[in-house]
């Protein structure tokens, strides 16, 4: 049986591919050239064995036919086979290829601009053999840019693709260092950044200022997403901004939390406002409610209008002291 590894190529594009199990293993980042659209390229090892198969879902369906045309930080379902391991020679070519490219995506933009097309050039892609040029770009709208690729086609002697792509996977591409100091994410290990919707901004209570929530891509930080369960799940064990709790000072209302430092802001018109621990709220709220009147609620176990007092009359019905029918005598009617 084959073994399945994970190759990484330019721009945080992977595939998976088949090598021959009677060959010794690949090493990771160890450079090969593995089968692609009608030639070869090269990539370096990104993971072998059970780490590979764990990431393509150990999917056997996929042949070498089936690539797909999604975005370029997706993963390509392909299961070709690792033709051999990258000689000198073949890594001196394709450093050479990435070398060029930027003078051809000048050239690129250039024709582009020629034919009065509103589209930007991010990035292009040699394959190893030079017989695929892939040229990404972003654009506001679709683009009709068939002239375009006849011209380009006639002009480099290669096939031709151009792909649209997103503002998140241009960034993916490019890469760059974010606002925390550190690669950008998508251009790391998140390999497939979903949509960040604004929502998420207000319930981590951040600023709202697009300048203060945004990364280098303009859109919303990849972050607000993946730690968002977290401010989800630690925000259950506060009690809500707004509330009011019966402590041993009295009624207060909770004007603020903080989920790192586990405190809580409350105010009241008597004593002013006040930060205490959350443990230290929760005890006195148990004393106060240990120690009030057998008739009196917690205000913040009891909001207005959600529970009636026991005891207290129905109000409207028989028997409800409210203007209501008295009810009928036992033993039929009057």
């Amino acid at each position: 049986m084959p073994q399945t590894v994970e190759i990484r190529f330019k721009g945080n594009r992977r595939g998976f591919h088949d090598w021959p199990e009677d060959d010794s293993p690949l090493r990771l980042n160890e450079p090969v050239l593995v089968e692609a659209d009608r030639g070869l390229d090269f990539g370096w090892v990104n993971s072998t064995g059970d780490a590979a198969l764990a990431k393509c879902g150990g999917c056997t369906s996929c042949g070498p036919e089936s690539v797909t045309e999604e975005p370029a930080t997706a993963v390509e379902a392909i299961r070709s086979k690792v033709i051999r391991r990258a000689r000198p020679r073949d890594v001196a070519q394709h450093e050479d290829l990435r070398t060029s490219e930027d003078a051809v995506r000048r050239e690129v933009s250039a024709r582009a601009a020629t034919h009065q097309l509103p589209m930007r050039i991010s990035d292009v892609e040699w394959q190893w053999d030079r017989q695929r040029l892939t040229v990404y770009f972003t654009a506001e709208r679709r683009v009709d840019f068939r002239s375009l690729v006849r011209e380009l086609a006639g002009h480099f002697r290669a096939r031709i693709d151009l792909r649209q792509i997103g503002m998140r996977d241009e960034a993916a591409r490019l890469g760059g260092i974010g606002r925390c100091g550190r690669e950008f994410c998508c251009s790391t290990w998140l390999t497939q950044p979903g949509p960040v919707s604004l929502a998420l901004a207000k319930d981590q209570r951040l600023s709202l200022n697009p300048a203060q929530i945004s990364g280098g891509c303009g859109r919303l930080l990849c972050c607000l997403k993946y730690e968002h369960d977290f401010y989800a799940t630690a925000r259950k064990r506060f009690p809500k901004e707004g509330r009011t709790v019966r402590t041993l000072l009295g009624t207060e209302r909770v004007v603020g939390v903080d989920l790192f430092r586990e405190q809580v802001k409350l105010e009241s018109a008597e004593h002013g406002s006040r930060t205490v621990a959350l443990l230290t709220l929760r005890d006195e709220v148990s004393a106060a409610a240990a120690t009030r009147p057998d008739d009196d609620q917690p205000v913040a176990d009891v909001p207005a209008g959600t529970r009636r007092p026991a005891g207290a009359p129905r109000r409207g019905r028989p028997g409800g002291g409210s203007g209501g029918p008295p009810p009928p005598p036992p033993g039929g009617s009057a």
